[in-house]
């Protein structure tokens, strides 16, 4: 691993001296999953020309999902990565010598929900006893599952967990081959609506709903990179939230940022999907009152006790460990 991450490092090393020298700085970002419409923000900071007023040629791949993405920041593979924070914080734990920490806060409250449908019949967290539950090991919302269980009282003893792939999770759900799913609310409702399920059978229970204090998904940064690239990752950020408070004003304009890059999708349910994520998840009262990109860090700190409940940490971390406001542009700037 050591020598991967020397490789990667040094590889994004070069990008920078070679960007430098036409005042371009070749910066490679990890979405969680596909071009969807909650990823607007990013595609609309390359093409409104907010990443290149900063210096920077950014280049935005697709992920294999909101946790296991995090390995390829701590690796170097990408210096900069959009994942959960909730999974960062156990991964800081199972590996303490590779620090990754996130810069800045995208998903205020996070998507996690326990999606069903009027077949499935699971309306509140102790219908699931007694039910098969659908679940991508690497999902960011099965990840939470201990703290909802705790959280709520479900016998996790009466809950069949079925391991079950991304791309047939709402398939297996519309089929009645599982009677829930764990998922992205904006993720899971619209797949199931391009799968022809009706919008009123679809029910969904988000965890934030049923005690969850947590955060979701964060832009985070190699510290290595960050280290010797402090500029690079500030104007970043800066960009990056001009993005958000663009797609936030515009969401109809921004949506069409996606549709460039995503051929084959549904401008109409990706709108809709990007719709749903700025309610909920992005641009939340907290988030209107406080700016872009922030956290409350008393929050954060509760968000960690709960985490605690039902993950063993060798070293239980501190916000600070976690999350660095330092390449934060001021809260003037950060307004919707």
């Amino acid at each position: 691993m050591k020598q991967v991450t020397s490789f990667a490092l040094a590889a994004a090393a070069l990008a920078v001296l070679t960007g430098s020298a036409s005042a371009q700085t070749a910066v490679k970002f990890a979405l969680d999953w596909k071009f969807e419409g909650p990823s607007a923000p990013y595609f609309v900071a390359i093409d409104k020309g907010y990443y290149k007023a900063e210096g920077l040629d950014v280049t935005v791949d697709s992920g294999p999902g909101s946790v296991q993405g995090i390995a390829r920041v701590a690796a170097g593979t990408y210096p900069l990565g959009f994942f959960d924070i909730n999974s960062l914080t156990r991964f800081q734990d199972q590996n303490p010598g590779q620090k990754v920490q996130a810069v800045m806060m995208v998903y205020d409250i996070p998507p996690f929900a326990i999606v069903s449908t009027t077949k499935g019949g699971v309306l509140k967290p102790k219908d699931l006893e007694g039910k098969i539950l659908g679940a991508p090991a690497p999902d960011g919302a099965f990840a939470q599952w201990k703290a909802f269980v705790k959280e709520t009282g479900i016998d996790a003893s009466k809950v069949k967990i079925e391991n079950v792939g991304f791309p047939v999770r709402e398939p297996m759900l519309a089929d009645g081959k599982v009677d829930a799913i764990t998922g992205f609310s904006f993720s899971s409702v619209f797949n199931l609506l391009a799968g022809g399920v009706k919008e009123p059978d679809i029910k969904v229970m988000l965890m934030s709903d049923h005690g969850l204090v947590l955060y979701g998904n964060a832009i985070m940064v190699n510290p290595e990179f960050a280290k010797a690239n402090p500029k690079v990752v500030a104007g970043f950020v800066k960009a990056t939230i001009k993005g958000v408070i663009d797609t936030a004003k515009d969401p109809e304009a921004a949506i069409k940022s996606v549709m460039k890059r995503n051929e084959t999708g549904d401008e109409k349910i990706e709108l809709a999907r990007l719709k749903m994520a700025l309610k909920d998840n992005m641009a939340t009262p907290w988030v209107k009152a406080n700016g872009v990109g922030g956290i409350d860090k008393a929050r954060m700190d509760k968000s960690i006790e709960q985490m605690a409940l039902t993950y063993d940490f060798k070293v239980k971390p501190k916000t600070d460990d976690i999350f660095t406001s330092e390449f934060l542009p001021p809260a003037a700037d950060r307004k919707l």
